[in-house]
């Protein structure tokens, strides 16, 4: 795998100088409408970005995706290669970075609902033919797209409280009021 990840753009890249690419290629707007990471949009700076992506794995691998294949145009992955975080990625002897895509607003708001079409596409492809309603009632069956997590667990309806409601056992021998 070491000779493969020689051929990773991303192989012994710091994060500062990816991030400092890509602003130097396309500025923090354009950055914010593709990713839409907030580090991009308020009072964006190399620093911020670095100590939020840092922190925020999920947010570091969408920012490599986006230099592997939007900036230097690499390849897409498929079979494990698709499987595997952007850094871990390998990519064929003699493949090369090409120029760096030209982004606008426009352009990135077409990829935008391109994907959301897609993905519709994606989703809908497992129903019943002739069936124009999803299986199941995904608002009242418990769950959100969040990883699995209840959607009781977060309140959006205004209330400050942040945490999830739970019925508190009243049996005394159960310290854990389950």
């Amino acid at each position: 795998m070491v000779e493969e990840q020689q051929n990773n753009p991303l192989h012994g890249l710091k994060l500062e100088t990816l991030i400092t690419e890509l602003v130097e290629c396309y500025d923090w707007k354009i950055l914010y409408a593709a990713l839409k990471l907030e580090c991009f949009n308020l009072n964006p700076s190399i620093e911020g970005c670095l100590k939020f992506l840092k922190k925020t794995e999920w947010a570091r691998e969408k920012v490599e995706h986006f230099y592997l294949y939007r900036y230097k145009r690499m390849p897409k992955a498929v079979g494990e290669q698709f499987d595997l975080k952007p850094r871990e990625r390998g990519f064929a002897a003699g493949i090369m970075p090409r120029k760096p895509m030209e982004l606008t607003f426009e352009s990135i708001a077409r990829m935008h609902e391109l994907a959301a079409e897609n993905f519709e596409a994606n989703r809908n492809a497992g129903r019943p033919r002739g069936s124009g309603k999803p299986q199941g009632n995904r608002k009242n069956s418990g769950y959100d797209n969040r990883a699995g997590q209840s959607s009781n667990s977060y309140r959006r309806d205004g209330d400050s409280s942040s945490k999830p409601s739970r019925a508190v056992s009243s049996d005394p021998s159960n310290p854990w009021g389950k």
